[in-house]
């Protein structure tokens, strides 16, 4: 018998907030090897808000999408060695063969960059997707200069406790949102000037007591009333950054007052991504977080879930805010 990988298969479309009935554990028996290919086994595996919507594009029966890091334990293709630590889009599986030649329209594979002593499952946060997400989101579109007035919404999570910490790096005053008192007390150890609790405060009023000069940029990964409030506070000339709408994904479209009005007399700048855009300079963003890192100037959370059977609990944990910092599974 071949080598038999465990999977997790889009069962039901979401309505809602996503339950157990949405997922379906299946094995699969893999192919030998061909020329070219590979088999990866993984180690850690992601979940991340993005899955909930992209997951409606895809019909009942696929494969949950999904990165991870995997250790090659076969392979005849020289450039995936036996052994290599390797980042890849594989989904929610155990093991994968995988032959780079035959991706098309997806991120290839690629080895990890040494990582000295740090963990290789932070290739899936900090040294990863969210870590690119908050450099190149933040320092392309935001653009913040020294002595701005920077907020962040999501701010505990994978993305926004980076772009904060980057917005300080670059001499601005950062204000963090998030969703419990625990949360606001660790951003204010990553050096936060201010945490708000969207949970319990008032976000309008605490804005305009933590930024009385106005907001110059906006990391957005929210969406929704958050949103709203921080638009009515943005300086002429205010830049934002729209990484996510996380409120909205599991509850439909939140009513809120058109912010046409602001975009027009403030004359803003407000634009959508997704960080392959910058596929060509991906290793660009690993290389200046890993510098960070190591310079002891850009820390890191993560909220492991431990054995693959749990990547579910782990995912719907995830988009209720269960986490802080990258929300990863490690396969057991």
């Amino acid at each position: 018998m071949g080598v038999v990988s465990r999977n997790w298969i889009y069962a039901k479309k979401f309505v809602g907030e996503p339950t157990n009935e949405n997922f379906r554990l299946t094995e699969e028996e893999l192919p030998p090897l061909q020329d070219g290919e590979f088999l990866a086994q993984a180690e850690y595996l992601s979940v991340d808000p993005y899955m909930r919507p992209y997951m409606s594009r895809f019909p009942e029966g696929s494969l949950m999408i999904g990165g991870q890091i995997a250790k090659v334990v076969e392979s005849k293709n020289v450039a995936y060695p036996v052994g290599a630590k390797i980042f890849g889009q594989f989904g929610w599986r155990t093991h994968t063969v995988y032959n780079p030649k035959k991706a098309e329209n997806e991120q290839k594979p690629y080895v990890l960059p040494d990582l000295g002593s740090l963990p290789s499952s932070l290739g899936l946060g900090v040294l990863g997707m969210p870590g690119n997400t908050a450099y190149f989101g933040l320092l392309e579109l935001c653009t913040p200069k020294e002595g701005e007035t920077v907020v962040v919404s999501g701010a505990a999570g994978a993305v926004g406790s980076i772009v904060g910490q980057i917005a300080k790096l670059k001499g601005c005053r950062v204000i963090g949102i998030a969703g419990s008192d625990d949360k606001c007390q660790w951003l204010k150890k990553l050096d936060f000037d201010h945490a708000i609790n969207y949970k319990t405060e008032n976000v309008l009023e605490e804005l305009k007591k933590a930024a009385p000069k106005g907001i110059d940029c906006y990391f957005d990964n929210v969406g929704g009333s958050i949103t709203e409030s921080v638009m009515r506070l943005m300086n002429l000339y205010g830049r934002i950054s729209v990484c996510g709408t996380i409120s909205n994904y599991s509850t439909g479209p939140i009513k809120v007052q058109d912010p046409q009005t602001d975009f027009v007399f403030k004359q803003l700048k407000m634009e959508g991504f997704i960080v392959t855009r910058w596929q060509d300079r991906w290793m660009e963003g690993i290389r200046a977080n890993l510098d960070w890192i190591k310079e002891g100037k850009l820390q890191y959370e993560e909220t492991v879930t431990n054995g693959f059977e749990s990547m579910p609990k782990a995912f719907m944990g995830m988009l209720k805010g269960g986490n802080t910092g990258k929300a990863i599974v490690k396969v057991e």
